[in-house]
């Protein structure tokens, strides 16, 4: 990273002290910016976080608990690009420091014991596989046994295109299990961060009987350029970012990383069914 210094001169800075915002330009400490939940204190910018530094974020201090660690994806189609899928998981893995795009567990938020799903976009592009999908329909299942709310966070680019079919029927897989919670009257809280795109906003990201959005998270079906293509017309700037589809309905309220722990404690609170109820609805 490089900093404009008089006469034109540049100093490089080292990269692992100093970030430059995107949106505004600010050189920011990286110290600093960890501080305040990697948003940008000048013009708050939501900087793209990872799985468990958002856990650690939500929930309260040591009540998260792993489920399905080790869940592992196969290799059934002998998919290979430049390179072969075992090998794009392996470097994932290294590049993550997880086993796959999600993570979850059982935990409390504010008080409430709640099943949680995190995404992680560094692992793929936070893609949807076997693995992802099965993972979030235990995930709702045990949210089912013990009668909690469920809670995913997204940030995916949608379905793993290495998983062919197998990696899109995960979209109906996972609609189903949350389906069954709200037959059972339990909530289901939808969180969309930077992105939320394809099969995943496609399914049970737009599904949650609570859908919240990170500040300007991009969310979409497919890219700007894409669906300018399909439907021959030029498309309002920013129709993607959170703030216009909140504006339009398909997401009930945009939320600042620094409120939404508060937010989500109180829905959650507020929407989970008491001893002897069965049904509800909002």
């Amino acid at each position: 990273m490089r900093l404009r210094m008089p006469f034109g001169r540049r100093k490089e800075l080292p990269s692992h002290l100093w970030t430059q915002c995107p949106d505004c330009g600010e050189m920011l400490f990286n110290k600093q910016l960890a501080r305040n939940m990697n948003v940008c204190p000048k013009c708050e910018h939501h900087f793209k976080i990872g799985a468990r530094e958002r856990i650690e974020m939500l929930v309260d201090k040591g009540s998260f608990e792993e489920r399905d660690p080790l869940l592992a994806p196969g290799d059934p189609l002998g998919f290979a690009d430049t390179k072969g899928y075992p090998q794009r998981i392996e470097a994932a893995r290294a590049k993550s420091g997880e086993q796959e795009a999600v993570i979850t567990g059982s935990a409390r938020i504010g008080g409430t014991p709640v099943e949680l799903g995190v995404m992680d976009f560094e692992f793929i592009g936070g893609s949807m596989g076997s693995v992802v999908g099965e993972k979030l329909v235990r995930a709702a299942e045990r949210a089912l046994a013990e009668r909690n709310p469920l809670v995913i966070v997204s940030a995916s680019g949608g379905a793993r295109m290495q998983e062919g079919t197998l990696a899109l029927m995960q979209m109906a897989k996972v609609v189903a299990a949350t389906a069954r919670l709200g037959d059972a009257g339990i909530p289901y809280v939808s969180v969309l961060t930077d992105p939320t795109t394809g099969g995943v906003l496609a399914s049970y990201g737009s599904l949650g009987d609570l859908v919240l959005a990170e500040p300007k998270a991009l969310i979409g079906f497919s890219g700007a350029r894409v669906t300018d293509q399909t439907i021959g017309e030029r498309l309002p700037a920013g129709f993607q970012r959170a703030e216009f589809v909140r504006d339009h309905g398909f997401v009930d309220q945009v939320v600042p990383r620094s409120q939404l722990r508060d937010r989500i404690a109180f829905f959650v609170s507020a929407l989970r069914p008491t001893a002897g109820e069965v049904r509800w609805s909002l």
